[in-house]
């Protein structure tokens, strides 16, 4: 079970340096001109070792004949839907404004929780002027900076302890594997053509797919959990924004599973959403396999595959360690191919390598190549160990862990997938004082 935090308001409150500072990233555009947040974006925070993901939506603007505003309303709307708890951010330095009403009546009428977040409090006469907003009739509210931290750890404190508990799941230990991709290439085709039957509903339409669900596979010698979504969209939901709905639903079903198979158009190649879905499934260290959907439409020349498949592998660069497989999922062209292959990214996953062995091959690795010296001091690793967690990690001991970069974390992962199979699987790199 996943759980979303979403963060609405009308243009130019801040919602984007919130969600920088909650996901530790800089991944939001943030700019004084209203309404530069058109894309969503999705990152993960974790406050006192607990996980949840966090959503910035657009602004919300009422009643517009701009296009862009239009969706981003739309946008904030499958959010409310989606979340489990909404933060809503206002400006204290312009106080209540005509749009930030209109919110509060679209999240008056929302089965939410709601936090009503005041902006911009940076000093004690504005703490006084945040007093307006109870006016908003949402309650009571957190006065902080987005800008500078002050006021976040009170909001975050009260954000995890009213995030819905975490409850075991009444379903077969066995590995989950997720169908992810953009509306409308053939996720639930494929859940049919290996099942063998119309367990889903199949369209013609974009974002027909609605709740998760897990089917069992039990054949030819595999066993596993589908995770794919099923159901019709209510009839209204469908000219909303699907682009944005369909990366909603992948947070969930990313989160639900182990192995996620991404499907893309193998008639339009991978586009800018496949790679977002990418960064989600890497976010969350899961594994993943690549299908190339309805290979049969394909004009094909000598080498098309082997062409296609390395324009893939740049454009998902560094992360290049996965299957690609070229399928028709109407046609059952080499789906069952699909199975091989969740079995060999399972069995990596879980693979576990003895801390003797580590230790004999990774030092000897460092030892002919050192991580580079920083301000003439030298790193040292003493000691290797891979970590009892889900999926593979490991630790590498050493005397100045702060001096270790990037592309030498990088140079570490890649003689580690040379030396041990862990195709399709993310490895995380820990270097850690000894």
């Amino acid at each position: 079970m996943s759980r979303i935090v979403a963060i609405v308001g009308r243009p130019n409150v801040g919602k984007s340096t919130l969600f920088n500072r909650l996901t530790d990233s800089r991944d939001a555009i943030v700019d004084e001109v209203s309404g530069v947040t058109r894309d969503r974006n999705y990152g993960t925070c974790n406050w006192n070792g607990i996980d949840f993901s966090v959503i910035d939506t657009g602004g919300y603007v009422e009643d517009s004949e701009d296009i862009f505003e239009e969706e981003i309303n739309k946008q904030v709307r499958l959010a409310i839907e989606e979340s489990d708890i909404i933060l809503f951010m206002v400006d204290v330095t312009v106080g209540i404004h005509e749009l930030d009403k209109a919110v509060a009546s679209m999240l008056r009428k929302a089965d939410r929780k709601i936090f009503l977040v005041v902006n911009k409090v940076d000093n004690n006469q504005r703490l006084i002027d945040a007093n307006e907003f109870y006016g908003l009739g949402l309650g009571d509210y957190f006065a902080l900076s987005s800008m500078n931290g002050s006021g976040t750890g009170e909001l975050l404190d009260a954000v995890v302890s009213s995030l819905p508990e975490m409850k075991p799941e009444d379903i077969p230990d066995l590995p989950r594997i997720a169908i992810v991709g953009r509306p409308n290439v053939g996720k639930s085709s494929l859940v049919n053509s290996l099942l063998g039957e119309e367990r889903n509903i199949v369209t013609p339409l974009a974002g027909t797919t609605r709740d998760s669900i897990f089917t069992r596979f039990n054949k030819f010698q595999h066993d596993f959990l589908l995770v794919d979504t099923a159901g019709l969209r209510k009839k209204g939901k469908v000219s909303e924004d699907v682009e944005f709905y369909s990366v909603m639903r992948a947070v969930r079903t990313i989160e639900n599973s182990d192995i996620c198979l991404l499907m893309i158009d193998g008639t339009r190649g991978i586009e800018s959403q496949d790679l977002n879905i990418i960064s989600l499934i890497l976010k969350n260290n899961k594994g993943m396999i690549l299908l190339v959907n309805k290979w049969d439409l394909v004009e094909k020349e000598n080498n098309t595959a082997k062409t296609v498949e390395q324009e893939i592998r740049s454009k998902t660069a560094p992360f290049v360690d996965y299957p690609v497989l070229f399928i028709s999922a109407v046609n059952k062209q080499r789906i069952h191919k699909i199975l091989d292959l969740i079995e060999i990214v399972n069995t990596n996953r879980k693979r576990k390598i003895s801390t003797s062995e580590l230790n004999e091959v990774m030092l000897a690795i460092v030892k002919q190549y050192p991580p580079p010296a920083l301000k003439g001091k030298y790193v040292k690793i003493k000691y290797v160990t891979q970590l009892p967690i889900y999926t593979p990690a490991f630790a590498f001991f050493c005397n100045l862990p702060q001096y270790v970069k990037e592309p030498y974390r990088r140079y570490i992962e890649n003689r580690m997938r040379d030396k041990y199979e862990f195709t399709g699987v993310p490895i995380r790199i820990f270097f850690r004082k000894k």
